[in-house]
């Protein structure tokens, strides 16, 4: 079966450029296209791709609404399009659920890779992005963790609420996760690769690998982004830890 594609980018020429690298490529399929994030979704619900390659500013609604109603509603996994390396849209966008970013200047056998990665179910991101993505999450973290908004009074309720939703989650975390689940999550909250998480813990690559899978199904996360997430918002992972 090949690989079914959507390609959502409201300029023409990138959107017929991506279409036309995929549709020539045995193993892929374009099965539609979408000019803004409304579209997007809707042609994602319609013909649902394996992977939907998402552009971030779109008019009428954008990439990042659009990836989170699509992951939210659909298996549909989302590659974000960014024309900057890691700029603070790709940041949002991971947050709403999309499984990793690719430059619009990427070549296009980087391309194609990248569409049977992240429809493998794998996260598309080096673990040396990962640790920048974690500086930029927990920079923001104390405004935007578990969707609260910016505090307009003193910040002590807003904070106490934010602790204590932290330690609940923290608290679920070790009633499911093993001694050495926790272990394994606080080192790809740092970034760490599976080879890393094996020598680390004196343990073979598929262990650590499969140590990663039981994370993955026990907390019904996509990837390894949302892994790093659920450690940092639920108080496990810390800053400067």
């Amino acid at each position: 079966m090949p690989l079914r594609v959507v390609v959502a980018d409201d300029q023409a020429l990138v959107r017929v450029g991506f279409c036309g690298i995929i549709a020539a490529t045995p193993g892929f399929t374009v099965v539609g296209e979408a000019g803004n994030g409304a579209e997007a979704v809707e042609t994602a619900r319609r013909t649902r791709p394996d992977v939907i390659l998402m552009d971030v500013r779109m008019p009428v609604m954008d990439g990042i609404e659009a990836t989170k109603r699509i992951t939210a509603s659909t298996d549909v996994r989302a590659l974000i399009l960014t024309t900057f390396d890691l700029d603070e849209y790709v940041f949002a966008a991971l947050r709403a659920g999309a499984s990793g970013f690719l430059l619009k200047d990427t070549l296009p056998a980087d391309l194609l890779t990248a569409i049977r990665v992240v429809a493998a179910g794998d996260a598309l991101l080096a673990p040396s992005v990962t640790r920048r993505l974690i500086g930029e999450f927990t920079r923001t973290a104390p405004s935007t963790a578990a969707g609260a908004g910016p505090d307009h009074g003193t910040g002590a309720p807003h904070t106490t609420a934010q602790a204590s939703e932290a330690g609940s989650a923290c608290d679920r975390l070790q009633r499911v996760l093993t001694e050495r689940e926790l272990e394994v999550l606080q080192m790809v909250a740092r970034g760490m690769s599976n080879a890393e998480i094996a020598e680390g813990l004196t343990i073979s690559p598929a262990t650590a690998k499969t140590h990663v899978a039981h994370l993955l199904t026990k907390l019904d996360a996509r990837d390894r982004i949302q892994l790093v997430i659920i450690a940092y918002q639920s108080g496990l992972a810390s800053p400067g830890w």
